[in-house]
């Protein structure tokens, strides 16, 4: 199994959401508004007068072939919308209660 963590620009809230359902992942946890940068391009998202767009984030648990569909869904909502900021986050997971 796989965890996914995916931050985004709010904008794309709804085109994350749609790639969830489309590829049936019920399960994850939202984090509605939560700041901060990427690493290589795009404007902070902090939510002040000065930065004011926020980030949405998911995290999702999946199986590993649903990692890779997920994934590759994800990256053409970046490659449409680089400028909006995406990123996600791929680890192991070990066990589950």
């Amino acid at each position: 199994m796989k965890a996914v963590f995916i931050t985004y620009g709010q904008s794309l809230t709804d085109s994350v959401e749609d790639v969830l359902n489309k590829l049936h992942i019920r399960g994850f946890t939202r984090w509605t508004e939560t700041q901060g940068r990427g690493s290589q391009q795009g404007e902070p998202h902090y939510g002040t007068h000065a930065w004011p767009s926020k980030n949405g984030t998911v995290l999702t648990i999946v199986q590993d072939d649903e990692a890779k569909h997920l994934l590759s869904a994800l990256r053409n909502i970046n490659e449409q919308a680089d400028e909006q900021g995406l990123g996600a986050f791929v680890w192991d997971v070990t066990d589950q209660l």
